[in-house]
């Protein structure tokens, strides 16, 4: 925040607040200057600009949390399509055959300008939290037709004059989400939402009981959410936030989690068109799982400690992690980000850390390479460049399922030509024999 002030930015009182922390990074485009960011900057910048990487880094953890078949697999990462119930009778609802006329808002597709409008709604309705029987009593019909015109044509509408009643907001935006052409948890997560509910605790014999295991839970549900599409993402935070504060009110609006998930699982998370016995006994699961997303609602939105250091180590090629002596030094402290790495998750994809500082620092030697060699003949570019190809690591260091000895004859001979370089050099120049150092095992000892 002193930065920020110090740059004279006319837009700097609005950032004077008490109390306030967060982080700043320089931007490489513009030079000093600073620029606000969350704690899951890193997250999302790996979202952004390497997707794949990004997808790859979530589905290996889900798997690892979840038992999800080849065919729900291809499912979740969409290279099948979706497989969930469908109708065997009357379709529940014939709002459908009514879309002839498709607004930027019901029935449309889901896109950043039909929440603005839909977010009208949502800000009315924390305003109104007391109501009782908020999201069950339904509104005016007539009311209902004039706001869902309005909202329809992207008017801005003051929901404060009194023309409209809490209520009507409440049925106008269950039926906003019912008419999406797909659920907001979308159908290709249906059976994921089904198994990490299925997620209990372990005995101390190590068999299954039948107690939910809301720690992992709430970890799965973080990673899942991460999969979603940006405009589904942004309003479930919206909606859940809402539903949160609503089983808050409870004592004034009669309104409990499990009250609000029976009335808000079938338009998020059931299968488009379909009724509840063609659900058969999945209706439970769903509206305990929804029960589930509210009463949490405050912590699924954010990345786990693990998958925040992986993506920061992606971007900075930190060296933190450079052995095991690192690692079992880290998972010895009590507080810390690099805690939460090494007990969080034992899954391979975080194993493969170190891997990329070490690409990190391959392509750094590469680029001061270059640098020295296009610098005039010398006796000092001769001894830079030899010092430069000692400090490369071979091929054969990289190979695989030889991981302490590719981090051993990496890492270890850098950090030790880094400290006795210049000695072993002078050494050599003068003849002498050089100095045998002492090699460093993967426990720490010498």
């Amino acid at each position: 925040m002193k930065m920020a002030a110090e740059n004279g930015s006319p837009n700097n009182h609005k950032l004077e607040r008490k109390e306030t922390k967060c982080n700043v990074f320089i931007s490489q485009e513009k030079p000093n200057q600073p620029v606000i960011f969350n704690p899951d900057f890193f997250v999302e910048r790996l979202r952004h600009e390497h997707p794949q990487a990004f997808t790859e880094l979530v589905l290996s953890n889900i798997t690892r949390m979840i038992d999800l078949p080849g065919d729900e697999f291809a499912q979740l990462t969409g290279d099948s399509e979706p497989r969930v119930p469908s109708s065997s009778g009357f379709l529940r609802s014939f709002n459908f055959l009514k879309r002839k006329d498709k607004g930027v808002v019901f029935g449309a597709p889901l896109t950043e300008e039909g929440i603005a409008q839909i977010y009208q709604l949502i800000e009315y309705l924390n305003k109104n939290l007391h109501v009782e029987g908020l999201f069950r009593v339904p509104g005016h019909s007539l009311r209902q037709a004039v706001l869902r015109e309005m909202l329809n044509t992207g008017a801005e509408i003051d929901l404060e004059t009194g023309d409209f009643h809490p209520n009507d907001a409440a049925t106008l935006l269950k039926a906003y989400l019912g008419e999406l052409p797909e659920p907001l948890l979308t159908h290709r997560h249906y059976h994921a939402h089904l198994k990490i509910g299925e997620l209990t605790r372990f005995d101390d014999q190590g068999d299954k009981t039948n107690v939910p295991d809301k720690e992992r839970q709430i970890e799965a549900f973080q990673l899942l959410f991460m999969l979603l599409p940006s405009a589904n993402r942004s309003l479930l935070k919206l909606l859940f936030d809402l539903l949160h504060s609503t089983a808050r009110n409870q004592h004034s609006n009669k309104m409990s989690a499990i009250n609000l998930a029976k009335m808000f699982a079938p338009h998020i998370i059931w299968p488009k068109n379909v009724m509840a016995s063609d659900l058969q006994g999945d209706i439970e699961k769903l509206n305990n799982g929804i029960a589930f997303l509210i009463r949490h609602s405050q912590k699924l939105f954010k990345a786990p400690a693990y998958i925040k250091e992986y993506a920061r180590l992606y971007f900075t090629g930190s060296k933190a992690l450079q052995s095991n002596d690192d690692l079992t030094l880290c998972s010895g402290a009590k507080e810390g980000p690099m805690t939460a790495v090494t007990v969080a998750s034992p899954s391979p994809s975080i194993t493969t850390v170190t891997s990329d500082t070490q690409n990190y620092t391959e392509s750094a030697l590469r680029e001061l390479y270059q640098q020295v060699s296009s610098m005039p003949e010398s006796a000092k570019k001769k001894k830079l460049i030899r010092q430069i190809e000692k400090q490369t690591p071979s091929a054969e260091s990289r190979a695989p399922f030889s991981r302490r000895h590719w981090r051993s004859r990496s890492w270890g001979g850098i950090i030790k030509k880094k400290v006795f370089g210049s000695q072993m050099l002078a050494e050599k120049e003068n003849g002498r024999p050089q100095t045998h150092l002492p090699s460093c095992s993967a426990d720490g000892q010498d």
